[in-house]
């Protein structure tokens, strides 16, 4: 049985974006405003983005993200 961490994950070109942002410190309204969407848009991103890598929080989706190599 493979592990869920060896599953491909896709993430959309705006998704990955949000994330590196993230990644950078930035929190939702910071992301918003650099990606020209709402805060409430760049949360919906995050969100997703955390439930596709099975991840609990913002800082262990950044470091999934990391590992996968999806984000630098």
């Amino acid at each position: 049985q493979e592990s869920p961490a060896s599953q491909p994950v896709r993430l959309s070109a705006r998704e990955r974006e949000a994330l590196q942002w993230a990644s950078e410190g930035k929190n939702d309204w910071e992301i918003g405003e650099v990606m020209s969407i709402s805060e409430h848009g760049a949360d919906k991103h995050m969100r997703s983005v955390r439930a596709k890598l099975g991840a609990i929080n913002r800082t262990q989706a950044v470091a999934e993200a990391i590992r996968r190599g999806l984000i630098a």
